[in-house]
């Protein structure tokens, strides 16, 4: 089985990120949340993030700066119609049906597109959709911890990431391939 992290993998970019970006046209009080949406991304990036603060961060954003729920999920098919041209194709082809797309990202944003993504077998982050609030952080180490609840000792064949931050996902992988632009650097 191959496993294939999403942003920055199969994503040019940070779809998370960019939600956010393209929600400033509609609430401008988002605006507001960008310090703090770039300064989190930089520590993510640097591999010095914190998952209890990322959790408070995300609630923080949600229950502040967006309206409400509609608001939020209803983004999602007008983002996809401007930023499905960020999907890489090609990474998008390695992926068959029995495959794994496992990503920090939240879950109603990879839904969104999921007929593009080749297989059901998603695992993101869980917003609750009425509280607003993150249910479940999938980054670090909760990514294996989350793989493994579905799939048991299911082998890692292949995993594709852009981050260091997927390392215990990488530990449980046979091979490891950094991703940059679309291409593959095997590091393990």
């Amino acid at each position: 089985m191959k496993v294939f992290d999403f942003d920055n993998t199969l994503y040019h970019g940070e779809s998370a990120v960019d939600l956010a970006l393209y929600m400033i046209r509609n609430n401008k009080r988002i605006i507001l949340y960008l310090p703090k949406i770039f300064y989190n991304l930089m520590k993510y990036k640097l591999c010095l993030a914190d998952k209890k603060k990322m959790v408070r961060a995300i609630n923080d954003f949600m229950k502040n700066a967006v309206r409400s729920r509609e608001e939020l999920f209803g983004s999602v098919q007008g983002f996809w119609e401007e930023n499905r041209h960020k999907l890489d194709r090609d990474m998008l082809a390695r992926i068959k049906s029995d495959d794994v797309i496992i990503s920090a990202g939240p879950d109603f944003l990879l839904y969104g597109i999921k007929e593009l993504l080749s297989t059901d077998n998603i695992i993101c982050s869980r917003i609750d959709p009425e509280k607003l609030r993150v249910k479940y952080l999938n980054f670090g180490g909760n990514k294996v911890r989350r793989y493994r609840a579905i799939y048991g000792d299911r082998p890692v064949n292949c995993f594709y990431t852009d981050s260091y931050n997927d390392k215990a996902m990488m530990d449980i992988a046979e091979r490891v391939y950094i991703v940059r632009k679309g291409r593959l650097k095997r590091i393990k």
